[in-house]
């Protein structure tokens, strides 16, 4: 088990470092990515972001539900508090999901239903079971809430390979 002092110790060798100084609060990329809580799917590894470069959302599958809409509309007005609001073509939200994972809940339709709020029998078109339809139905639900001129792209990373598949290639979303 790691441990409170284990963590105030890898912690304190993060601090010695130094690489944290200077960051602020808003990505240096302008890059949200929304991703998986699954241990072996850390987007800043999986993707070679090094820390400030972008903002992360992790849930599971990293799938977006209304609370991750809702979270995104809470990092706009911190966006918006900070800066006046970033071009929009400056932003570009991934969708990082995997192969090997959410699709263990499949067997529990009531939870992902409740995870959804939709009715269970809405729950095909999730696409719960297959990670490259999911990440299209996810890429299109962000492009219908996202303000249009933002960036959108879906990805799909393969544990098995460690590489990702650009499933939805970074598209504006249209007014």
């Amino acid at each position: 088990m790691i441990d409170a002092d284990e963590l105030a110790e890898r912690n304190a060798g993060f601090a010695d470092g130094g690489s944290f100084a200077g960051l602020k609060l808003m990505p240096s990329g302008s890059l949200t990515v929304i991703g998986c809580v699954d241990p072996r799917v850390d987007p800043s590894d999986v993707l070679g972001l090094k820390l400030g470069e972008a903002a992360v959302i992790r849930n599971v599958g990293g799938r977006v539900t209304p609370e991750t809409l809702r979270t995104l509309g809470m990092l706009a007005k911190v966006v918006r508090a900070r800066t006046g609001g970033p071009r929009p073509g400056d932003v570009h939200y991934a969708v990082l999901q995997h192969t090997d994972g959410i699709t263990d809940l499949a067997a529990f339709p009531e939870l992902v239903a409740d995870y959804f709020e939709v009715p269970a029998g809405d729950l095909d078109a999730k696409a719960v079971t297959d990670p490259v339809a999911a990440v299209r139905v996810d890429v299109e639900s962000l492009k219908q809430k996202l303000p249009a001129g933002v960036f959108v792209s879906g990805l799909v990373y393969d544990v098995a390979t460690g590489l990702i598949d650009v499933v939805v290639p970074p598209a504006r979303v249209e007014a």
